[in-house]
């Protein structure tokens, strides 16, 4: 199953642009020229100051391999930060729709959410069954990924759209996804939040 590492990068939002020139110089071609890897995602919010940057690997193996070689990128990303933070948070990929290509630019929502442990599978049915295809009946939809830690019952779900302005046109079929999700499931909204699109190469296969 496709596996991902997701870093999410808080920084002063001054700092937030040359952080995101040292991922794309430095970071993201050492992590895509590594075994197993099947591409990245950056999604960032200028105002806040905040990014989720996303590896995807091939399994399990090349993920935990992989951590030899991203642990000193986020060090040096914090460093040229000055003030900023990385958390690391790893996931299975168990659904990853993508319907069309996802430019720079591109409006990205992220939900996060807690499962029981013993309702992941439930929550991935309904996310495969329901949520994906309610998502890719609205405008501009692109792509659709649920991620899930089996053991905590952490979840996340990410849906891009062409631009912001297909990204604000979804919000409430999004928010419909969201209580059918809890209704079905009895899933914990932790947050919802907004990106826009950096890069993406992320890939299934």
């Amino acid at each position: 199953m496709l596996h991902v590492r997701l870093n999410q990068i808080t920084v002063d939002p001054l700092r937030l642009g040359d952080a995101i020139s040292y991922i794309e110089a430095e970071v993201r071609p050492a992590v895509q020229m590594q075994r197993g890897n099947l591409g990245m995602s950056l999604l960032a919010n200028p105002e806040l100051g905040v990014a989720v940057l996303e590896s995807f690997w091939v399994s399990a193996d090349a993920l935990r391999d992989s951590e030899r070689m991203a642990a000193p990128g986020r060090l040096e990303l914090v460093r040229r930060a000055n003030t900023g933070t990385v958390t690391v948070e790893d996931y299975r990929v168990p659904i990853f729709e993508l319907e069309g290509p996802m430019p720079g630019g591109a409006g990205a929502q992220l939900t996060r959410m807690d499962v029981e442990p013993s309702k992941i599978e439930d929550a991935v049915e309904v996310f495969g069954d329901t949520a994906v295809p309610l998502l890719a009946e609205t405008e501009g939809f692109c792509s659709a990924v649920l991620l899930v830690d089996h053991a905590s019952g952490r979840s996340v779900s990410q849906a891009v759209w062409r631009d912001a302005h297909a990204l604000a046109a979804s919000r409430s079929t999004a928010a419909a996804v969201r209580v059918d999700a809890v209704a079905t499931t009895d899933c914990v909204i932790r947050a919802v939040e907004e990106f826009s699109l950096v890069f993406s190469s992320a890939r299934k296969s």
